[in-house]
């Protein structure tokens, strides 16, 4: 495991990923979500639902589905789904700590904007630890796990693959980093598409909670 502490970038997703599954946020965006799709398309919230899980898959993101389909404002949509109650992620000083101890470059790399991670590192308290956010927005709306935005994320921010990590909780969106020759860490979750893409070419290192398992990283180098 000494290649994690050798490793000069860190780069982590957000959602699910610095904080645990359990805060469940993705419960509001999803209702919020459910309720642009039917206000928009004019369709009971039970068909809206079914365009909205059809483009995650097929897209993934919803939006992305939604831009190609319905000539969605991307600025609009993710403003309306994120105006969420952001209290139920909780500050987490155990990682807090360890990203202390982690001597390398740190950066987001998200599906979602600058402005909800940034609510979200407020919370955890983990902000300033963050060199920069790579959002949506900075990939031209073009999500994960497509591979225009790893290419632009990494030429943006100067970084060499060989020596980055990839922290995600989707699995599938692990496969492009682990192509350019990063080190993935998967952070599995209960969630039905988390596990998606999983096998031993796409993910390095298996793990259910992000805080202890970087805290033993950082104190023990495994």
């Amino acid at each position: 495991m000494k290649e994690l502490l050798d490793a000069e970038v860190w780069i982590f997703d957000l959602d699910n990923t610095l904080y645990p599954a359990e805060c469940n946020l993705f419960e509001q965006v999803d209702v919020r979500m459910g309720s642009y799709i039917s206000e928009l398309l004019k369709v009971p919230r039970d068909e809206a639902r079914g365009f909205q899980k059809r483009y995650f898959k097929e897209h993934g993101t919803t939006l992305r589905g939604l831009m190609l389909n319905h000539d969605v404002d991307p600025h609009h949509f993710l403003s309306y789904v994120h105006d969420i109650d952001y209290a139920r992620v909780p500050a987490d000083p155990v990682l807090d700590d360890a990203l202390s101890q982690l001597d390398a470059r740190k950066l987001v790399f998200t599906n979602g904007t600058r402005r909800h991670a940034e609510s979200v590192l407020e919370r955890l308290g983990l902000g300033h630890h963050f060199e920069d956010i790579y959002d949506i927005a900075d990939a031209d709306f073009v999500p994960k796990p497509n591979p225009e935005p790893y290419r632009d994320m990494i030429a943006r921010h100067d970084i060499d693959p060989t020596r980055a990590i990839m922290v995600e909780d989707i699995a599938k969106n692990l496969i492009e980093p682990a192509a350019m020759g990063m080190k993935t860490v998967w952070v599995r979750t209960d969630h039905a598409w988390s596990g998606d893409g999983v096998n031993d070419e796409t993910v390095d290192h298996i793990v259910d909670d992000l805080s202890n398992w970087l805290a033993k990283v950082v104190k023990h180098g495994a």
